[in-house]
């Protein structure tokens, strides 16, 4: 049987970070003439995060580490997602030999999975079949390859890319807030920004001082640097990168020219 589920209803788990930060000692090694010992020992210092993070030097941030778990996404989201190369993957075996218990489990948008259209088969007839109707031929084909021996590593190269993937996800803060500046944006494939949105909240939640101006490059940035390729729902309400130069040339020669807008605060309640 086909297990079906739809994009938008991914689930992230944080399994480890926050609580105790460590950037901020990390930060003070740096500079600080004293012993490792006083270093360690010295309270939290919220102040140091902040500079930290309004300087944009943010390599102290690469010494606190945030572990998730991830399911109930496709196949699509996953190749987007390892694109992020300063980043730990732990991705569930899709090869390993489970004698037909492995659930055939697919993600996709529910308008793909009840769109119909007209397809010729193989034999010639001619037939009206939805999206759910061909990934549950696809779970069928691949049940009969298992039926008669073959090696599920081999028949999983014509599963589709709605197969969901489940994995545990490892990355630093300062790579996290590079990820969330990309991944967050409007532009983003719909379901990866779900995916990013998830982490970003969790974030939020475990470790405020680290996260709390994290988002999207308008967020982050305080513009838009996609220009042109701006998102349509951001255009006229977020300054792009060129439209904030411009007005901080002619701010340049006229003091009174008013400052470029910043961009909004969203939290990602708008996803699609």
């Amino acid at each position: 049987m086909l297990d079906e589920k739809f994009t938008g209803n991914g689930k992230v788990v944080l399994l480890a970070g926050g609580g105790k930060i460590h950037t901020d000692i990390a930060a003070r090694f740096v500079r600080s003439e004293r012993s490792l010992e006083e270093i360690a020992a010295s309270p939290y210092s919220r102040r140091i995060v902040r500079n930290i993070l309004e300087s944009g030097h943010r390599a102290a941030l690469e010494f606190d580490f945030f572990l998730f778990g991830v399911e109930g996404y496709s196949r699509v989201t996953e190749v987007q997602l390892v694109r992020k190369r300063l980043a730990s993957y732990l991705i569930k075996s899709g090869r390993a030999e489970l004698g037909g218990k492995r659930r055939y489990s697919v993600v996709y948008p529910r308008r793909v999975a009840d769109f119909t259209a007209q397809v010729t088969l193989p034999d010639g007839r001619a037939a009206a079949l939805s999206g759910r109707d061909l990934a549950d031929l696809s779970r069928q084909w691949y049940e009969a390859g298992l039926d008669a021996g073959l090696p599920e590593e081999d028949l999983r190269y014509l599963k589709p890319q709605a197969t969901e993937f489940k994995a545990i996800i490892g990355m630093n803060a300062h790579a996290l807030l590079d990820w969330f500046a990309i991944r967050c944006c409007r532009n983003a494939q719909h379901e990866i920004r779900h995916l990013a949105w998830q982490m970003l909240r969790l974030c939020r939640k475990a470790a405020p001082d680290l996260f709390a101006g994290a988002g999207p490059n308008c967020v982050q940035l305080g513009y838009c640097p996609e220009n042109r390729l701006q998102n349509e729902r951001c255009r006229g309400r977020i300054l792009t990168k060129d439209a904030a130069l411009e007005l901080l040339r002619a701010r340049a020669g006229d003091k009174d020219a008013p400052l470029p807008p910043a961009a909004d605060e969203f939290d990602g309640d708008d996803l699609a």
